[in-house]
């Protein structure tokens, strides 16, 4: 079974809830050390917000705690493996030389010979800057223009992968426009993006991030039926010709 991938996005427009978005997005990106196929990977602010909700995002982002996810008081814990982390690093790196830092979030000691990498958000220049899939626990940033919603839209589809997205906005006109014009195979509005359960709620998501039905859907029985179509001619026998469709496992 192939696992879906995706770069995630979520667009907030100017009539969001900056506390609903801060939170939703910090559940989105770095729960489960942002190691979900529908995490949320590049946050899309609105010109006229940004600031304010950068600012209540590193806010937010200060109280999360690095460490052995067995502990109660701890947020995030370690990537899976090193090789995980190594690219992880290589791509934050990446990101020092080539985007602007909004925060990062302070290893503890104890954990420097774990695998953990931190949160860590970043302003990027545009969403085509990202090569690929980044699975950690790191945020990209962009900004863009009210009356360039249908071209940032554009921008997201023209990355091929179509998992999971979202809108946070209090204007119905708004969040319709996403919905039909975005390319994912899980939208989710005013909320975060991480909800759904695999098997009991319709998942998956459409071209680089997968096709044919999704898992928990209506549709997604067939596929582990075989169809097979046997013409039996009666004519022989004294009686009329037959078209006979058995479906079984």
């Amino acid at each position: 079974m192939t696992i879906p991938h995706g770069r995630n996005a979520l667009i907030v427009d100017s009539s969001a809830l900056p506390e609903q978005v801060v939170d939703d997005v910090v559940t989105s990106a770095f729960r489960s050390a942002g190691q979900r196929c529908s995490a949320l990977r590049i946050l899309c602010l609105p010109e006229a917000t940004a600031d304010k909700i950068i600012t209540m995002l590193t806010g937010a982002m200060r109280e999360l705690r690095v460490g052995e996810p067995g502990r109660l008081d701890v947020d995030v814990g370690p990537v899976i493996d090193r090789p995980a982390q190594q690219r992880l690093l290589a791509h934050a790196k990446r990101l020092r030389a080539e985007a602007k830092e909004i925060f990062s979030v302070q290893l503890p000691a104890v954990c420097e010979q774990g695998t953990y990498v931190v949160p860590q958000a970043w302003e990027i220049p545009a969403i085509n800057w990202l090569a690929g899939e980044v699975f950690g626990p790191i945020l990209h940033i962009v900004r863009y223009a009210p009356d360039k919603l249908g071209d940032l839209i554009a921008q997201i589809n023209a990355t091929g992968f179509g998992l999971t997205g979202g809108i946070h906005s209090r204007i119905d006109g708004t969040v319709r426009q996403v919905e039909r014009d975005l390319h994912a195979g899980n939208f989710y509005v005013n909320r975060s993006m991480i909800g759904a359960v695999v098997g009991v709620q319709p998942f998956g998501g459409e071209g680089l991030s997968g096709t044919g039905p999704k898992a928990g859907g209506p549709h997604y029985l067939l596929r582990f039926a075989l169809e097979r179509v046997t013409s039996n001619n009666l004519t022989a026998a004294g009686g009329n010709a037959s078209l006979l469709i058995a479906s079984g496992s």
